[in-house]
């Protein structure tokens, strides 16, 4: 093992920080409460902290970071209590001690999928600040090189806790120095028998491996410098977990392309281009094993060139070629941001602020959640595979697989969300529920007038966009409510001849609310409009009378109105009737229509005019529309076009006036002219002749009908 660190070496690494009086005073005060303690291995209890600190150090963490690594174990293994922290060193550091405090206090008791579930919603919903998972993940590095120590089941215990939780976390936040040797660590514990066999394999040639190994490195730093480019290369041997992966996933030990790998570091992007051409033109490259994650960046925004090719005596290397600055990213993660901020590096902040933003909408979203309900928001937004698409100026968004351009409207800004009316991806229309895959280019269409739609929430992926359509909803809804009880609660006092200010004083205001736990006055309004009371019952609360709150609820059983139709269309004047819309037609409320009756499908309901029934009287029956329903439908549109020049744009801001919203678009071609099917939700035909209105004005159409007609 190696030695233990002591703060004076951390002090030497530490020298240009402006805080380091502050760093040594929260060492210091550390000391002083483990004074005595001793680890399991038989180290002061100091030594932890200080190995903690380290590891962060390497991070290139702040030093709010620093301080709260040093005092991490203070109120666990220590007497310091919160206040004393926040007297001491200030609230941020108090606050992101007692949390990883709390963190620490937590095991997994046993290896039910249930625990681990809830030690992860415990984990992230504890971390608000992210400074809380940095010093969680290098506590547990250092733990995990101590594991020795405790007994075996609690090894194989922290070693399965590590993997199914840590390692996600840090995979997630692109720590790759702490997740490998976590992974390692882990394997070794689970399964030393695996990982002393591949360790074996490795050994039986580590000799003659270092060997090609420096062999290649010779050949490329040869060719490198003879071309004039500046550059530093490492060689490595694949990690013992990388192989198990690889191995476990169904490949042979000879199969296994890059257990033997250089890392060339540049100092531009070029740069990197030019060194993976030079060395194709010396060594053949495999087919099939070019990776160019510079432009297509990896889920946790990993950057480099990989490309695999055959070296000296026919070995097999892998190469990966990156900047000094995509290096830091990949080994350190968004930890790195603090020490490229500085240098303006807006990339890294956009996506820095993008991570943090998945672990605030989780955790946000999900305080009062069934741990079910965490497990598959925290599985959506944070332990899935993301992609990375672009904004067309280029700016990178980050988002879980399968993600729509709803959900990129909504990580844009709520504001573009709520008012989405389109999308263009890749300079091609799409619908709204279109899938999203890595380096689409995505232009969302906004109307000011435009607001969510409800459908939206049956095909978004990211809690973000659901949590803020259901919000836009349920903010309406208690509008309505609102206004709704108070027309009821006014009609009430004129039905009684009674004035508003003499019923609803302040101080019978406050009765009502006192009496009933309501908020406000907009609240009683709420109450009235919902039916939770009746006005009748408000009023004669107001003027002391003593009817009690379950004759309110039998009274409001009552007042219930009944709904007479259960479905949007009648059948010879009965809801209850199964109906459907028929495809062919798609009519919409307005629309004459007319009942087919099916053989298995109850009632297809088509537009009087359908050619597909005019000619079958036997089988049809009288429908009309509920006119009290308020319901939306889908039906298209034909814009017949003078040109083959592409109008979708147009079209899709004409149709975005009116607040509408596109499912799908077909473009036909059609004696060198185009003709656009357009798929709209609707409310009624009135909407439909307002959209063919508007649509008609722009320039190159020359007609838009609801049937398509070819002459």
């Amino acid at each position: 093992m190696n030695d233990k660190i002591t703060f004076q070496e951390l002090e030497l690494k530490l020298a240009m920080k402006e805080n380091i009086d502050e760093i040594r005073k929260a060492y210091l005060y550390a000391e002083k409460m483990h004074e005595g303690m001793k680890r399991l291995t038989g180290d002061d209890f100091i030594t932890h902290p200080l190995e903690v600190t380290k590891i962060l150090i390497d991070l290139n963490v702040d030093d709010v970071t620093i301080i709260a690594s040093l005092l991490h174990e203070t109120m666990n293994n220590g007497e310091a209590t919160y206040e004393d922290l926040e007297e001491i060193f200030g609230t941020e550091v108090a606050m992101i001690v007692q949390s990883v405090s709390k963190i620490n206090k937590l095991e997994l008791p046993d290896n039910n999928e249930t625990s681990i579930i809830y030690l992860r919603k415990i984990l992230v919903g504890l971390a608000e600040d992210v400074r809380v998972l940095y010093i969680k993940l290098a506590d547990r590095l250092h733990n995990m090189r101590t594991n020795w120590a405790v007994n075996p089941k609690k090894q194989k215990q922290k070693a399965k806790e590590t993997l199914d939780i840590l390692v996600p976390i840090a995979h997630r936040l692109g720590i790759n120095s702490i997740k490998s040797e976590l992974e390692n660590l882990s394997l070794y514990y689970l399964k030393p028998n695996v990982y002393n066999d591949i360790l074996e394999k490795l050994n039986d040639t580590v000799e003659d491996l270092n060997d090609y190994l420096e062999e290649m490195k010779e050949s490329i730093i040869e060719l490198l410098t003879d071309a004039g480019i500046k550059f530093k290369i490492k060689g490595r041997v694949k990690s013992v977990y990388s192989i198990y992966n690889k191995l476990n996933n169904g490949k042979r030990w000879d199969n296994i392309y890059d257990i033997l790998a250089l890392r060339v570091f540049v100092d531009k992007v070029s740069d990197c281009y030019q060194v993976i051409g030079l060395i194709h033109s010396r060594f053949r490259p495999m087919q099939k094993r070019f990776k160019d994650y510079i432009a297509s960046p990896k889920e946790n925004m990993y950057q480099s060139l990989h490309t695999t090719v055959f070296g000296s005596n026919g070995h097999v290397f892998e190469i990966q070629v990156r900047t000094y600055e995509m290096d830091e990213i990949a080994e350190k993660g968004i930890a790195s941001h603090w020490s490229y901020k500085e240098k303006g590096s807006k990339k890294i902040q956009n996506i820095m602020e993008q991570k943090l933003e998945m672990f605030r909408n989780v955790i946000d979203a999900n305080r009062n959640s069934e741990d079910k309900d965490f497990e598959q928001a925290i599985n959506a937004d944070l332990f899935t595979d993301l992609i990375y698409v672009y904004t067309p100026k280029g700016d990178v968004i980050e988002l879980p697989k399968n993600s729509t351009p709803i959900d990129f409207a909504y990580r844009i800004h709520s504001d573009v969300g709520d008012t989405t009316i389109g999308a263009i991806v890749n300079d091609q229309i799409v619908p709204l529920s279109y899938e999203l895959k890595n380096d689409d280019i995505v232009n969302i269409k906004t109307n000011k007038d435009a607001t969510p739609n409800q459908d939206w929430l049956s095909f978004v992926k990211t809690n973000q966009a659901k949590n803020k359509i259901k919000a836009y909803f349920s903010k309406k809804d208690k509008e309505n409510y609102i206004s709704k009880g108070k027309d009821i609660f006014e009609k009430e006092l004129r039905k009684r001849k009674m004035a508003f200010n003499e019923v609803l004083t302040e101080d019978k205001i406050k009765k009502i609310i006192k009496d009933l736990k309501l908020k406000d006055l907009d609240d009683i309004y709420l109450a009235i409009g919902s039916l939770r009371f009746t006005a009748s019952y408000i009023i004669n609360l107001a003027n002391n009378d003593k009817t009690n709150i379950d004759d309110a609820l039998m009274e409001r059983k009552k007042t219930i109105p009944h709904l007479n139709y259960k479905s949007d269309i009648l059948v010879e004047g009965n809801g209850d009737i199964m109906v459907n819309i028929a495809k062919c037609c798609l009519p919409v409320k307005g629309d004459e229509i007319i009942g087919y009756i099916t053989k298995a499908s109850g009632i297809s309901i088509h537009k009087k005019d359908c050619p597909n029934v005019l000619n079958k009287q036997d089988r049809l029956i009288k429908a009309s529309w509920n006119e009290e329903s308020n319901n939306y439908y889908f039906t298209n549109i034909y814009v017949y076009s003078s040109t083959d020049t592409n109008i979708l744009t147009d079209l899709i801001t004409a149709i975005g006036k009116l607040a509408l919203t596109v499912r799908s678009v077909y473009t036909l071609d059609y004696n060198q002219k185009l003709i656009y099917e357009i798929n709209l939700r609707v409310k009624d035909n009135k909407e439909i002749e307002a959209v063919c209105k508007e649509l008609n004005k722009v320039h190159n159409v020359v007609d838009v009908t609801k049937n398509l007609v070819r002459e």
